[in-house]
This record gives structure tokens, C-alpha cells and sequence, in this order.
């Protein structure tokens, strides 16, 4: 009996010193509790350096903003009143009765500028030259009068060798213009040749190809059916913008001999030029150069046969005007 008595006074002491030790425990919490209170509500956000806050990972989304009352913010002190200045800072001038005139469309339609008369002429070429058969002259030259679309040409070319005219020949073309930089020409030509002078009726197409090839293709029809056909082309490559080299290339061709003049059918002549020229201004252009000249077929026959060279080479110099 008196052991269960111990036991019993055992159990009931170890029950004590729990319950003590429970409320030990919520003191201690009840006591830390009022400091967090006090450091919320002293808090002085002033002396906070927000500039260091990363509010990109803020999460906006779940603020209720519903509940802020912002009828009572004063906006007055936060400066966004800015004064409207009375005056621009730009004065506007005053308006004159040029400035109206011009604002008003004209009162009958613009006047078009590319039907009215113009004219050109060029040399090409005027130059002497030294060649194994002597010296000489020689010219090529155009000159036209129109408009844009319809135009008179007046083309010339020919030599003197030793004071005397080798060959020259005049044409009259009336000029159309078929496609910009193009022109259909129709018209006559007369050649004059110390042996005898022969007229054509001519037609043909001259202008500028792509990358500024001058090129020009002309057909001949002559007297007791002679035909015949020229073709040239020459380019200006710009080695500065007033030195300008300028190479050139023409063939002739006829239908049929003519024995009188030295011609024979076919591919009766070639000629290739390489002429450097210094513009001292755009019209007024000296050029020293070399011009080869080719006879072939039945036409070097005729010459051989009449004493003369079928290939000549000639060292030119002369000056390229146009007015």
C-alpha cells in the first residue's frame, strides 16, 4: 500500500512540473509579441533608400486597388501645372500677297516645255592626220533642229588628201523619235567621189543603247540599184571628268560593185578609231588619237589593182566642238 502511495505522489509531481513548464512557454510568446507591434508603427519610411528596391518581382496583379481613396490626394503640390505661354516661341510671320498668290492654282494649265524649237550642232571630229599616204583633213559632224519628237538632221563626214577631196558626203534626214534616246531617221545622202558623185535614199535608226553605246544602223538605196549599208558605234569612257577616251568602230557594206568609184560588193571597208580627248570646257575638247582603216574583198581587189594601200594607219590630232 504504501508503494502505490509513492507512485501515485510521483505521477501527481511530474504533472505539476509539466503544467508549469506549459505556461512557462506561452508567457514567453506573450511577452516577445508587443515589441513587433511597436517596430510597425515607429517605422520611419523617410530615412528608406528605395533605390535599391527590385520591384520587377512584385506581384501587382493581386493588389486590390479598389479600396484606395484617392479623392483625398492633393495633386496642387505636385507640380503639373505648367504655364501656357501667350506668345509662340517662333514668331509667325505676316502674310504678304506673294505668300497668297502662291497658296492659289494657277488659272490656266502649265505650259508644257518640250514641244518648243531647239537645235544642236556637234563636230565629232575635225582633225588632221599623218598617214603612209600623205597628209590630210578630215571631217564627221551632225547638226539637227526640232523638237524632242520630230527633228531635221544634217549629217556630214569626208577627207582631203594633199588638197584634194578624197571623199565627202552630206545627208538630209527627217528625224522621229520612237522610244527615248531613239530616233527613226529617213531622208537623202549625197556623195561626192573624184571619179563620181552618187545620190541614195536613206533610212535608218541612231541613238544610245544601254551603257551609253552611241550607235547608229543606216540602209542606202542608189541610183542603177546600188544598196548599201553603214554601221557604227562609238563609247566615251571617262578616265576623269575631263579627260575622256574615246574608242569607235564603223563598217560598210554593199549590194553590188561599183568599179567607177573602187567599191566592190560585201564587206567593202572597216575603220577603228581610239581618239583621247581634255575638255577644257563641254564644248571645246582637243583629242590626239590613231585611226586604222581595212579594205576586204573585191574592194582591196580595186585598190590593188588601182596602186593604192588596202591598209593604212594614220596618227590623228584635232578637237571635238559643239554650239
Amino acid at each position: 500500500m504504501s508503494i502505490r502511495i509513492a507512485q501515485l505522489a510521483c505521477a501527481l509531481v511530474a504533472l505539476l512540473a509539466t503544467r508549469e513548464a506549459v505556461a512557462q512557454d506561452h508567457a514567453h510568446h506573450q511577452m516577445s509579441a508587443p515589441p513587433a507591434k511597436e517596430a510597425t508603427e515607429n517605422v520611419d519610411h523617410s530615412k528608406m533608400d528605395h533605390s535599391k528596391m527590385d520591384h520587377s518581382k512584385m506581384d501587382h496583379s493581386k493588389m486590390d486597388h479598389s479600396k484606395m481613396d484617392h479623392s483625398k490626394m492633393d495633386h496642387s503640390a505636385m507640380g503639373h501645372d505648367t504655364a501656357v505661354a501667350d506668345t509662340p516661341l517662333t514668331p509667325i510671320p505676316v502674310l504678304t500677297d506673294a505668300d497668297r498668290a502662291a497658296a492659289k492654282p494657277p488659272a490656266h494649265a502649265h505650259p508644257a516645255h518640250d514641244n518648243t524649237i531647239q537645235s544642236l550642232v556637234v563636230f565629232n571630229r575635225l582633225e588632221g592626220f599623218d598617214s603612209d599616204e600623205g597628209t590630210g583633213f578630215a571631217w564627221e559632224g551632225q547638226a539637227w533642229i526640232g523638237t524632242d519628237l520630230n527633228k531635221l538632221w544634217l549629217r556630214t563626214e569626208g577627207e582631203r588628201v594633199s588638197a584634194h577631196t578624197a571623199s565627202a558626203n552630206v545627208e538630209v534626214l527627217y528625224g522621229r523619235a520612237i522610244a527615248p534616246w531613239w530616233d527613226l531617221v529617213a531622208g537623202v545622202r549625197h556623195d561626192d567621189h573624184p571619179n563620181g558623185s552618187q545620190d541614195f535614199a536613206a533610212i535608218g535608226i541612231m541613238g544610245v543603247a544601254p551603257y551609253k553605246f552611241e550607235v547608229g544602223a543606216t540602209a542606202y538605196i542608189g541610183q542603177a540599184g546600188q544598196t548599201a549599208l553603214e554601221l557604227e558605234a562609238e563609247y566615251d569612257v571617262l578616265l576623269s571628268n575631263r579627260l575622256i577616251l574615246q574608242p569607235m568602230v564603223s563598217l560598210n557594206l554593199y549590194g553590188k560593185d561599183d568599179v567607177r568609184r573602187g567599191i566592190g560588193s560585201g564587206l567593202s571597208s572597216a575603220e577603228a578609231g581610239l581618239r583621247l580627248r581634255y575638255a577644257f570646257t563641254r564644248q571645246f575638247a582637243p583629242y590626239v588619237g590613231v585611226v586604222r582603216h581595212w579594205t576586204f574583198g573585191r574592194t582591196a581587189d580595186l585598190h590593188r589593182s588601182n596602186g593604192e594601200r588596202i591598209n593604212d594607219t594614220q596618227v590623228v590630232a584635232g578637237v571635238r566642238v559643239w554650239f
